[in-house]
């Protein structure tokens, strides 16, 4: 008897270990429509379609930032079906073009597109920040140097509970604790002003 209910016991144990890990979810745009703005996203500010590249980390689309917006506009895309709270999120991206601000990054727990955290990476600028924006008003936590280099580089973010990590192509560069945005909210993808970016395999995971 005790023998059985010692198997029953692992047996219980072992199916929800198996279970106990979220699949991630990934859009890498393959399948999307070129010239329109991929599928689940909501054009918020800026201009963002699926365009082709063909040095694209998943061939052969991309979900492209095109617009060459004026001064301190933020260019905001949202996926309008995702609600995370504490959750593993990364993307791959290449900068292409922008005279006043490039490249672009990571939005999470976005109640709109006026309120959410943003992680970026700036060429220009080479340096990696995360801030919050409340109302529309940044704030900046923390920067971080990184030195320019072409081509495609992943950023990545993990958030449970207050607690955020940065990181840069697999390297962690920021580490801030903050409560604004407690509650969870939707993911997104971000540049600002006249940034033209491409981003591919977003992907998230519950954490």
């Amino acid at each position: 008897m005790r023998r059985t209910s010692f198997v029953l016991v692992l047996w219980v144990v072992s199916i929800a270990a198996s279970g106990s890990a979220p699949a991630p979810r990934v859009w890498n745009f393959d399948r999307d429509k070129v010239g329109v703005i991929a599928l689940g996203f909501r054009n918020e500010a800026g201009e963002w379609h699926v365009v082709a590249d063909d040095t694209a980390p998943s061939k052969p689309n991309v979900l492209a930032q095109v617009a060459k917006s004026a001064g301190e506009a933020f260019n905001v895309t949202l996926v309008a079906d995702t609600h995370y709270t504490d959750l593993d999120l990364s993307v791959k991206m290449r900068a292409v073009a922008g005279n006043s601000d490039q490249g672009g990054g990571l939005v999470w727990r976005a109640r709109d597109a006026k309120n959410y955290y943003i992680a970026r990476f700036n060429p220009l600028e080479q340096n990696f920040r995360v801030y919050k924006v409340v109302g529309g008003a940044r704030t900046q936590f923390q920067s971080a140097v990184v030195r320019r280099a072409d081509g495609w580089h992943t950023l990545r973010v993990t958030m449970k509970g207050a607690h955020i990590e940065c990181f840069y192509d697999a390297k962690r560069f920021l580490t801030v604790d903050d409560t604004t945005f407690s509650d969870g909210g939707m993911i997104g993808l971000w540049s600002k002003a006249d940034a033209q970016s491409h981003f591919d395999d977003l992907t998230v995971t519950a954490l």
